[in-house]
């Protein structure tokens, strides 16, 4: 039928719950998309964190795209073994993660990666550790303008620290990494201007460092919710990660994106216990409950309800008179989780559905906090 929702399991009995389902064609279509909106595959460094599946990897580097992006060593080695040419680990390594990033770069040898740094002392122990290992290396230096999360302040001597990576003998500094997390107005326009402006001292050290007889240094900007806005700066490197498999949290307040939700939770209610309460098999170690109850999971087969309480293996509803005579207990209730990255974070695999029907599983191998390294 012409009308009929897209995200139903033709044979839902053979599922067991909770599942997450995700959907190849509509991942396909927000690869698509995501590259039409920066023009070209080649300004894409796209966010391995929300899937963390080597499958979807390879969707998007049959579309051409060749940069990823990760947090994660063991998101980087999925990253290395599926083929991809340049990885950027988006985080400032310490301690005994060094030791196993200069692992993963030798056993990865055919793999550029790349690393952040927000300070010299950071820098001066990733060179040292290089030069012991005999290795050369490069990082992008992080950089905070608004966030205040991790980062070298925008507004302070950045061509400074760019020098001194320079000078040291076994890394060199590709260019700047700037995340800003802290622009999530709902009004397009307002938003823009917040990314705009808190760009300009990005700028200004772009200037000073060829300026100063360096390349232009790379910048690898932005996330989900400001990705369209600098993918309208030619030279900046866009990073999203949300848009592949997008979610309700996303969805609702980033209207002007045309991404399709490419992940549905399945669950099933399981009891009935009191008028008007019903309990699914949805509990918070099957979708990500960091949010407040009520922006867990947005149903998509269900209307008129609100979420009452969650615990470890339940999610209990409060449902109108007509919902509570009508819906029985095993019926599969489908939704969009709010937030999607920690959400598949909970699932070994995912079902992988086309037309209804599952047509196999896909690993998320990069959950793990240690694959080889």
């Amino acid at each position: 039928m012409a009308n009929s929702p897209w995200y139903p399991l033709s044979q839902p009995e053979y599922t067991d719950s909770p599942a997450l389902l995700v959907y190849p064609d509509r991942i396909r279509y927000n690869i698509k998309e995501m590259i039409s909106v920066v023009g070209h595959a080649d300004r894409l460094v796209p966010h391995i964190k929300t899937h963390k599946m080597s499958e979807v990897v390879k969707l998007q580097m049959a579309a051409g795209i060749r940069r990823f992006k990760c947090a994660t060593i063991a998101e980087a080695e999925v990253l290395a073994q599926t083929g991809a040419h340049e990885v950027l680990l988006a985080y400032q390594l310490t301690g005994p993660k060094i030791l196993r990033y200069v692992q993963l770069i030798k056993k990865y040898s055919t793999v550029h990666f790349s690393s952040l740094v927000d300070n010299r002392k950071s820098a001066n122990d990733l060179n040292d550790l290089f030069l012991l290992a005999g290795i050369q290396g490069t990082v992008y230096i992080d950089i905070d303008n608004g966030m205040h999360r991790t980062g070298f302040p925008s507004h302070g001597d950045v061509l400074s620290f760019y020098k001194a990576i320079m000078s040291l003998s076994n890394i060199s500094c590709k260019g700047l990494h700037v995340y800003d997390g802290h622009i999530n107005e709902k009004d397009f326009e307002k938003r823009k201007i917040k990314c705009e402006t808190d760009f300009k001292p990005i700028e200004k050290v772009i200037k000073q460092i060829v300026a100063s007889g360096f390349p232009m240094p790379e910048v690898i900007a932005g996330g989900s919710p400001t990705f369209p806005i600098h993918a309208l700066t030619p030279h900046v490197l866009c990073s999203p990660g949300t848009v592949l498999l997008w979610d309700y949290g996303y969805g609702n307040l980033l209207q002007e994106q045309s991404f399709l939700p490419a992940a549905i939770l399945m669950t099933r209610i399981i009891s009935k216990p009191t008028p008007y309460i019903i309990t699914a098999d949805l509990g918070y170690k099957s979708v990500a409950a960091e949010n407040a109850i009520n922006k867990r999971i947005s149903f998509l087969n269900l209307s008129d309800y609100t979420l009452t309480s969650q615990s470890e293996e339940h999610l209990s509803l409060q449902v109108n008179e007509k919902n509570w005579h009508h819906l029985e207990i095993g019926d599969v209730l489908y939704g969009i989780p709010y937030h999607v990255c920690p959400t598949v974070a909970l699932y070994d695999e995912v079902q992988v559905v086309k037309n209804g029907d599952i047509i196999g599983q896909w690993q998320v191998e990069a959950r793990r906090r240690k694959i080889g390294m």
